[in-house]
């Protein structure tokens, strides 16, 4: 049932920052290339429509994770307590700047909350990307300083970084020159899936431009995406052999290289849809290749004091695994019902789509 869960939690979380992770990339183009007052309306309507929606899939995510692996759930919601909480004060801003904006018709008005919402979105891409570069570099669990531990073995305390500013420092804080590379990653990849959003949902003035945006950014994806991989290495010498050990894992590497290669012909797709469907094969990869890396361990200690937390270690006993499945099945329909149904009521472009204000 471990293995179950964890592919469950997996797939909720992948769709979360496909869907969201749209949004993220949308306030990105927002804040960087929307110039015009009508591409801004648009654009921003392009989000708004939609966030609400696609946070559902982070709430269930959140749940999962505590009803199946509570050791896991207690341990990074503590150790990564104040970049959680900044996270959230993010998540607030990005939405009040959506829904405030067009309250009043005042420019000034419009000038603030345009900034909050891409300012937010442009944060909570690079701070979601630390955070996988958090997972994969791993922690130093039980807090361990000259071989003695601060706290229990599945606990630890990260400061936002430390003076080294170095992953391979005994004590590491959640900004390194490693996270904030894979940070990086993060926020051009969203870019590009918002940009592509973006094309796809609306009549903007900038959607033919954004095409020579999203080969750019295709560009800087692919030397960041080869240079992450040699450093993985300096950091975790034995970040890929998971990949050697069990070979069919290579599919999903394989499935985010499609989604680079395939953005490189984005000025020759004649669908608009399949620009979104790469970026989403980007994003798809790279969260599975992260895990699947990882698998079955899901947070790594990088001291030889604790043992990783793994899928089988962190998880609840099997009769509570037992017990939420019957539920989770009928919570799984619930969202699709509500997925499909939010999806075909917003269908084609939304330049004329009414926002409720």
């Amino acid at each position: 049932m471990e293995v179950f869960w964890y592919i469950a939690i997996a797939i909720v979380l992948a769709v979360f920052f496909i869907l969201d992770g749209y949004d993220f990339g949308t306030g990105i183009i927002h804040l960087f290339f929307a110039k015009k007052e009508k591409d801004k309306e648009v654009i921003a309507k392009s989000a708004g429509l939609f966030w609400d929606s696609n946070e559902v899939w982070l709430v269930a995510a959140g749940g999962m994770l505590f009803m199946a692996f509570p050791t896991f759930y207690a341990s990074v919601f503590s150790g990564f307590y104040l970049p959680l909480i900044i996270v959230l004060w993010l998540i607030i801003f990005r939405a009040i700047g959506l829904e405030f904006r067009g309250q009043f018709k005042y420019q000034m008005w419009k000038d603030i909350w345009d900034t909050s919402f891409g300012v937010s979105s442009l944060l909570l891409a690079l701070f979601f990307g630390i955070a996988l570069g958090n997972i994969v570099r791993g922690v130093n669990l039980g807090g361990v300083e000259n071989g003695v531990s601060a706290y229990e073995g599945h606990y630890f305390f990260l400061p936002l970084w430390d003076s080294s500013f170095s992953p391979l420092s005994d004590t590491p804080g959640i900004i390194d020159w490693f996270t904030i590379i894979i940070g990086l990653i993060s926020v051009i990849t969203l870019a590009i899936h918002g940009a592509n959003w973006v094309i796809l949902k609306t009549n903007s003035s900038i959607n033919t431009k954004l095409k020579g945006v999203i080969f750019k950014l295709n560009i800087a994806l692919a030397i960041l995406t080869v240079f992450s991989l040699f450093i993985w290495q300096i950091v975790n010498p034995n970040s890929l052999d998971n990949f050697i050990k069990r070979p069919y894992l290579i599919v999903f590497p394989l499935i985010y290289l499609t989604g680079l290669i395939g953005l490189f012909f984005i000025n020759k797709l004649k669908k608009e849809s399949h620009g979104f469907m790469f970026s989403t094969l980007l994003i798809l990869g790279g969260i599975t290749s992260s895990l699947a890396s990882l698998f079955p361990v899901i947070l790594p200690s990088i001291n030889n004091t604790h043992e990783h937390l793994t899928i089988y270690n962190t998880a609840t006993e099997s009769y509570g695994l037992s017990v939420a499945f019957n539920w989770a099945i009928i919570g799984f329909i619930l969202i699709v019902i509500y997925f499909i149904i939010q999806k075909r009521l917003m269908a084609g472009k939304v330049d004329k789509m009414d926002y409720g204000h």
